[in-house]
């Protein structure tokens, strides 16, 4: 979709369908801001009309439709509730600009145009960012394997801001969150995609591809590669599959040669292409999602994409453990001990567990190839998290606390929410084995934690942040935003953090 700054008033935009977001109403004294209360007389008080007979009070993600006439240009008005105005957030005029194209869709509607709201809480250049974002991700569709399609997004959203000066720095938020909400739909297509397309040779392709197109560096290492590095961990979860694992990394930017320059910061992500369980086979109910276990990996494609497009002054390397988890006469079972690059050992209780298993080896290649200022990995670990958290947050666990507010911090500004969970020395005793170092279950209780807790074994030395997106990486309800499948979860997030980075 494209997405523009215009200087237009509200009347004169040439639009299918125009909307304009309003700031919840009081029941008596209510006025429309000035750009609206403009298009309302030229619409003879259509609007205020709607407004007096209470069809529409401006609470948050209510709308109302009006047709235009012949002194407005859009064919279609469209009032859109953003709540409270003391309570306005990003999230709320993402939602509002998404149920701005969904609508276009719905009606074939091509052009779009949103009147930005004049506020004081948020800054221009946020307002548009945040505008853009939405526009863009309400019109994301996975069609790919369907022969009908219906319901064409619409093409372009127009953004009016009334202000000159505020136009100006629109703009540079516009090219922001065009370039983040396209990286989170790169994200979200690769989650979408079905396993048996979507292999680990398939997968490091496709992170080449990405790479290519906005300049950077990518390689993946195979199985005689893996076996060098002594990568027990990706090669045990990877046996059971015909189809070959993969480490991928992406490179942004250059390593600083002494303790002065840009500082590097690690993103890895889980990139279980498909998880039957393993020998530990899981349920066949809803096992077809499983084709998302890799949303980690997913997330970080997308947050590389956007590094790369934004030129952000860091190193970020992006590190990917990608195996199909699937069972075989070849599969890793219960009962084995695989030894990880970092010389420990794992006792395997659950081939189910695998997730974990493959990011050992992954968080200590980060740590040790890069040594970075931080690291951060994601991915859908837990079904635990699901019980814990709900679909409204990701759970947030890590070795520096400073460093976890700091996501916390980015999560609350891009809309991709994180909750702080414990990890304690007495979760770490928990998934300690009587035959290997550790082992990779701690049994039902604290179960996401327990999992990041055998993680920080491998991450010891380096601030480190686990995010567990099991929860929030799928969706099976449609919002403005986000249809159901692949929420491409932790791309806005990584980039809001990696935009405000800095080295302590």
């Amino acid at each position: 979709m494209k997405v523009s700054v215009v200087a237009q008033s509200a009347r004169e935009v040439p639009a299918d369908l125009l909307a304009l977001p309003v700031f919840q109403l009081p029941e008596k004294g209510w006025k429309l801001p000035t750009g609206a209360a403009a298009l309302d007389r030229a619409l003879s008080g259509a609007l205020s009309a709607a407004i007096a007979a209470g069809d529409f009070r401006g609470k948050r993600g209510q709308t109302h439709l009006a047709y235009g006439g012949g002194k407005v240009s859009a064919r279609r008005v469209l009032l859109i509730g953003l709540g409270e105005e003391g309570k306005l957030d990003g999230e709320a005029l993402r939602r509002a600009a998404g149920q701005a194209v969904r609508s276009a869709a719905k009606r074939s509607a091509k052009r779009v145009a949103v009147l930005a709201p004049r506020t004081r809480r948020i800054q221009p250049p946020d307002v548009a960012q945040a505008l853009a974002e939405g526009a863009v991700l309400g019109a994301y569709t996975f069609t790919r394997y369907r022969t009908e399609k219906s319901d064409p997004p619409a093409k372009s959203c127009a953004l009016l801001f009334e202000d000159a000066k505020a136009r100006t720095a629109a703009r540079e938020g516009v090219r922001r969150g065009v370039t983040i909400a396209d990286s989170q739909n790169v994200a979200r297509d690769l989650s979408n995609e079905p396993g048996g397309d979507l292999p680990p040779t398939a997968l490091a392709r496709e992170a080449a591809k990405v790479a290519r197109e906005v300049g950077l560096r990518c390689r993946a290492l195979g199985v005689p590669e893996l076996k060098k590095k002594k990568m027990g961990g990706i090669l045990a979860v990877g046996a059971g599959s015909s189809r070959p694992p993969r480490l991928i990394i992406m490179e942004h930017g250059r390593k600083a040669k002494s303790g002065r320059g840009r500082p590097t910061v690690c993103l890895v992500g889980k990139g279980i292409t498909f998880d039957s369980g393993g020998i530990s086979i899981k349920p066949s109910a809803a096992m077809d999602e499983m084709k998302h276990d890799m949303s980690g990996a997913a997330a970080v494609v997308g947050a590389m994409r956007a590094v790369a497009l934004l030129d952000l002054p860091l190193h970020v390397v992006g590190i990917i453990p990608a195996a199909e988890n699937l069972p075989s006469s070849t599969a890793y079972r219960p009962g084995d001990v695989v030894r990880t690059s970092s010389g420990k050992t794992i006792e395997i209780l659950n081939t189910d567990a695998e997730g974990r298993v493959v990011l050992s080896d992954a968080l200590h290649f980060g740590r040790t190839e890069y040594k970075p200022a931080a690291m951060i990995d994601l991915a859908t670990l837990t079904g635990a998290a699901v019980i814990a958290l709900g679909s409204w947050a990701s759970g947030a666990l890590g070795n520096d606390d400073a460093l976890v507010e700091r996501v916390k911090e980015a999560g609350e500004s891009s809309g991709e929410r994180v909750w702080q969970l414990p990890l304690w020395e007495e979760h770490r005793e928990a998934i300690r084995s009587r035959i290997a170092d550790i082992k990779n279950t701690g049994g039902r209780e604290g179960g996401t934690i327990t999992a990041a807790a055998f993680l920080s074994h491998f991450t010891e030395g380096t601030p480190w942040v686990h995010l567990d997106i099991a929860a929030t990486a799928w969706t099976s309800k449609t919002t403005p935003c986000q249809p159901a499948g692949a929420t491409g979860v932790g791309v806005r997030l990584l980039v809001e953090f990696l935009r405000n980075f800095r080295s302590r």
